[in-house]
């Protein structure tokens, strides 16, 4: 069956600053769910002189708001079979960097965010998606003065067969500036237990699906945060922001347990790392790159039901077995 975790993550990493994946195969998309996760990043050279550190934890809901299979009729004259398929996401995330060993800034990072994809697959469209979602990331004395991030976005996918599928669109974001990004991306089954998914520029995975219930995956991916913060000085309140930015590679070990219920245990390295602080005006205040460090991370995603229209969409259009979809 054709597998779209690889097309839902490119919308979910289209915001660097607000999702973070233990790992890149977000399966069972169509199938309300709640993810717990924390990862934790050694303490690195900052400077020469001091230690930096990062530990984050979070929470992510999938909340399906809509899924039916519409008969139109074209203006051809012509029958159209459409599926609509959307779902809401929710997030919280809690990011402490350290600086030799003590908190900095000294409640860490809050980031909320809420966001919508709709998947469309008709006869005559074939299939898109569309995305888009808004949020911010603040300490608390910035948290009811924060600056936004948005993203939206839509992509095209075209089946190559059962194994192969491409897909090309774009992404639009606004984190302290505008960026407009294209997006490639391609799913490849590699014989029976195997399968390559890549999404430039945010992700590159390699699969290895031991059984039903245990599979490995071997990724690469950009992540990072932009979060503001304030700076006390006897004169007044400055209000800055902290960009960080890396390239985590690692292995993800992945488990199906008790029906509803998926664990995943992921450890790697952290490279190409940069820390950066702006003011106000954002003016360039500081440039650090951290030294390569080793990560750890953990995560838990219940299924919370079998939603009945998720299933109903999803056995009509071939998206995916029942049960969970890898």
């Amino acid at each position: 069956m054709i597998s779209f975790r690889w097309l839902s993550a490119c919308f979910l990493l289209a915001s660097v600053t607000s999702v973070n994946a233990q790992h890149f195969a977000l399966s069972r998309l169509f199938y309300p769910n709640v993810t717990l996760k924390a990862d934790y990043a050694v303490p690195s050279s900052l400077n020469g002189t001091q230690d930096f550190g990062m530990t984050r934890t979070g929470f992510l809901g999938i909340i399906p708001v809509q899924s039916e299979v519409q008969l139109g009729y074209s203006l051809k004259k012509k029958f159209d079979l459409r599926a609509v398929h959307t779902v809401m996401l929710a997030q919280y995330n809690q990011i402490q960097p350290t600086v030799e060993g003590k908190n900095s800034p000294e409640n860490g990072y809050k980031t909320l965010s809420l966001g919508v994809i709709r998947l469309q697959a008709s006869i005559k469209d074939r299939l898109w998606v569309y995305g888009g979602g808004l949020g911010i990331t603040e300490t608390n004395e910035t948290f009811f003065s924060p600056q936004p991030f948005f993203w939206g976005g839509a992509a095209r996918m075209h089946i190559l067969g059962l194994r192969t599928q491409i897909m090309y669109g774009s992404v639009l974001t606004y984190n302290q500036k505008l960026r407009f990004i294209p997006v490639l991306g391609v799913n490849k089954g590699l014989g029976k237990h195997w399968r390559a998914s890549a999404l430039l520029p945010f992700m590159a995975n390699v699969n290895y699906k031991a059984t039903k219930w245990f599979n490995v995956d071997m990724l690469a991916g950009l992540n990072g945060y932009s979060g503001g913060f304030q700076v006390q000085t006897p004169e007044e309140k400055k209000l800055m922001r902290e960009n960080y930015r890396h390239i985590k590679t690692g292995i993800s070990a992945n488990a199906h347990l008790f029906t509803a219920l998926n664990i995943s245990l992921e450890a790697g390295v952290s490279t190409f790392r940069q820390l950066r602080t702006f003011n106000s005006a954002r003016q360039n205040l500081s440039s650090e790159n951290p030294a390569v460090t080793p990560y750890i991370g953990a995560s838990v995603r219940y299924i919370t039901s079998r939603s009945k229209l998720s299933s109903k969409f999803t056995r009509r259009m071939g998206l995916g077995q029942s049960g969970v979809n890898w």
